[in-house]
């Protein structure tokens, strides 16, 4: 099953580079995306630069019964999926 990622950067941070395929959700607009987000095919993992901020999202739809997992970093979880 290939897994939806959401990459919680802001959109200039996604800008610079992100992995193919990626959704972009800023953690600041994750709020206004939970219907959207809960349609989409888990598993979701989220990931951010560090790890930090897909934590939060990760955490909050974890609460809301959501599939999803925190990918960390951006650059890590690319090298693990390719």
């Amino acid at each position: 099953m290939v897994p939806t990622i959401i990459d919680v950067r802001t959109k200039e941070e996604f800008d610079l580079g992100h992995i193919d395929g990626a959704v972009s959700i800023p953690l600041q607009e994750i709020l206004d995306s939970v219907e959207e987000i809960k349609k989409m095919s888990p598993p979701i993992i989220f990931c951010c630069k560090s790890g930090h901020r897909s934590e939060m999202a990760t955490q909050y739809f974890k609460q809301q019964g959501l599939d999803c997992s925190n990918g960390g970093g951006w650059r890590e979880l690319q090298s693990e999926i390719l």
